[in-house]
């Protein structure tokens, strides 16, 4: 039986590396790789991309979309880590653990949508609880979600590397302040919610991990739940799951760090909290779970193998 063949269309930059990283030396697997000098040339691109199972698009927005417009062959799956197909018709959003039946949604599209690392975060603790009626769809959820420089790309890790930076670095970022980040119609969408939430993400000088936290109002919240019966509906959701699961309550230490799950590419949901108020925090690797982790665990389910397979638990 042939290898599946994959190709990464956007081999140099720093989720295809990630990517080329996890399945690069798998021997059930045929890697493509275009001459890096024709990496931009329509034509051969157009010809890996045909002759590939599975792509991955590791492209800005309008290069995913050109890559898109030039797939000739209707069994070659998409795997898009741009944010040009996260709501879009006719995609399917990668994150298995949403609901119920989207891993065999997943399993059966040829376009999926590779979420974004911050969306990651906040869909992972509030999704499940939209769903449960724990928290409403109105709620006026905020968000803060921490990230390593490694998800700014090549431009801010030569930033942050650069010995000549700017002192500025080596304090905590906090970005998006127009309150219009690129990842809110993904994060209200795949939520549930009738609104996106207040969203500030916050970038610091350290390389890839992501903490992305939610607060709550207990009493604000239908039947004023506990902070133990909000982790309970977490745990029951994600129970059996393998690259997402939930701490027991009360067993985090007093601090969390954003880059605690550096090179894993699985998350860990963190319920904290007292008799009023309720944090929510997933715990993850930008660049794992997030991004790469995430999109090879997309694959290994379109091709039927074990979803874990090349990844870090």
């Amino acid at each position: 039986m042939a290898k599946p063949r994959i190709y990464i269309d956007g081999q140099s930059g720093t989720t295809g590396l990630q990517i080329a990283g996890r399945i690069g030396d798998r021997s059930d697997l045929e890697l493509l790789r275009i001459d890096e000098d024709k990496r931009h040339d329509n034509e051969e691109r157009r010809r890996f991309i045909n002759a590939a199972d599975v792509v991955f698009l590791c492209l800005p927005d309008d290069g995913a979309r050109e890559a898109v417009s030039l797939v000739e062959n209707p069994d070659v799956c998409i795997i898009d880590a741009s944010t040009a197909h996260r709501t879009a018709p006719g995609w399917t959003y990668g994150f298995p653990e949403l609901r119920a039946g989207q891993r065999d949604a997943i399993a059966a599209s040829k376009r999926i949508a590779n979420p974004g690392c911050h969306a990651t975060g906040f869909i992972s603790v509030a999704a499940p609880l939209v769903q449960a009626g724990v928290v409403p769809a109105d709620y006026p959820l905020t968000c803060f979600s921490l990230t390593g420089y490694s998800g700014g790309g090549k431009k801010m890790i030569a930033g942050y590397e650069d010995p000549d930076r700017s002192p500025a670095l080596d304090a905590p970022g906090i970005y998006g302040l127009s309150l219009s980040h690129k990842h809110l119609p993904e994060m209200q969408c795949y939520a549930g919610l009738s609104e996106p939430p207040v969203f500030l993400p916050v970038v610091d000088d350290y390389y890839k991990g992501m903490a992305t936290t939610i607060m709550l109002h207990n009493g604000l919240l239908p039947g004023n739940p506990t902070t133990a019966d909000i982790h309970a509906c977490l745990a029951a959701h994600y129970d059996g799951q393998r690259l997402v699961h939930v701490l027991p309550l009360g067993e985090n230490g007093p601090t969390l760090y954003a880059n605690m799950l550096s090179g894993i590419d699985s998350l860990t949901v963190i319920v904290c909290g007292n008799d009023r108020q309720t944090s929510v925090t997933a715990l993850f690797d930008n660049l794992g779970k997030g991004a790469s982790g995430a999109a090879v665990q997309n694959m290994n389910i379109v091709l039927g193998l074990d979803e874990a397979v090349g990844l870090a638990l």
